[in-house]
């Protein structure tokens, strides 16, 4: 594992405890370190790797960690560092496809403070923030909210309205966004390129934590979120000269034993035509629960194709966390 303390922001950069109307020092020492491991045959060990490292926050008086759900996915081992160097182990209690938030459970006692929740939803363009990695001050960035969007994202993810801050944080996976009232607003989930008034540059994207709250009886009582899961195809699409291209494929997916191949075009998802990635999986997921049968309609070379992928439940393709 990396050593997370040799580098750290320039003191320009970091937010200055004497200026906040709120306890600084707290709020850094409920953001843990996690690091996680993943078996080398787990479904997902070739796309995001068998060692993840990445941050967390304490929300609960539990010791229950808050985390970005890639961190955790299928692992075997899960070891939390809390701000004095403190290592325990973990277990990864749920995670939730729809929002990206993955919950862990400390297996001994963090003691430390819950960091305390607000709502993004008065969050506006320049709003100034925080950005809380594990490793105290010097990993803490002041930054700003530059946009806040729909994001899709090509493995069947969609927010309907996402955060996105700058400069960028370079270890994103699982950092607070901390508003200037010391509660917490987002949990970081990707590097991105954001453009704004024709400049692109890097920027973060979170997962708004309003989306926590809904989930968070069922994630904690179940494991996963309440209710059917999504139809999951296994299909990997990218927006290419205003269609929508199949980049990849999960090789043992429903889409791949349908007969779907890389380089098709998407056309159109029970006969309804889709203009936009996110509106490809909006209306996968119209058709019904997970097992549901959905038809498409591709373009490959100069053929047009119907084919119906037998939905599945992603779920079932991972591998499950050890009981503690």
């Amino acid at each position: 594992m990396a050593d997370h303390t040799e580098w750290s922001f320039p003191a320009a950069l970091q937010p200055a405890p004497e200026r906040l109307q709120f306890d600084l020092d707290s709020a850094m020492r409920s953001v843990v370190m996690v690091h996680a491991e993943i078996p080398e045959d787990a479904f997902t060990a070739n796309a995001l790797g068998t060692e993840r490292v990445g941050s967390g926050v304490v929300i609960a008086a539990d010791g229950l960690v808050l985390t970005i759900g890639y961190l955790i996915t299928e692992a075997s081992s899960i070891w939390l560092t809390t701000h004095d160097g403190r290592v325990l182990p973990g277990h990864a209690l749920a995670f939730d496809q729809t929002t990206g938030f993955g919950l862990v459970l400390p297996l001994g006692q963090l003691a430390l403070p819950a960091l305390e929740r607000g709502s993004s939803r008065s969050l506006e363009v320049g709003h100034e923030v925080i950005v809380i990695g594990h490793g105290g001050l010097s990993h803490s960035l002041n930054a700003k909210i530059i946009a806040r969007r729909e994001f899709a994202g090509y493995w069947e993810y969609v927010l309907d309205e996402a955060l996105f801050t700058a400069p960028p944080h370079p270890e994103w996976g699982g950092t607070a966004l901390v508003g200037m009232d010391g509660r917490l607003l987002g949990i970081g989930s990707l590097l991105v390129q954001e453009s704004v008034s024709g400049e692109s540059f890097d920027a973060n994207m979170f997962v708004p934590i309003d989306l926590l709250e809904p989930a968070l009886h069922d994630l904690r009582s179940l494991g996963r979120p309440g209710g059917p899961p999504r139809p999951w195809l296994g299909l990997y699409a990218a927006e290419v000269r205003d269609r929508l291209m199949v980049s990849m494929l999960a090789q043992s997916g429903p889409a791949y034993r349908a007969g779907v191949r890389r380089g098709d075009f998407v056309l159109a998802v029970a006969e309804h035509p889709v203009s936009s990635l996110a509106d490809l999986f909006r209306k996968i997921w119209s058709v019904g629960p997970a097992g549901s049968e959905v038809p498409l309609t591709l373009g490959r070379g100069e053929e047009t194709l119907h084919v119906r992928v037998q939905s599945a439940d992603r779920n079932e393709f991972l591998l499950k966390p050890r009981h503690h």
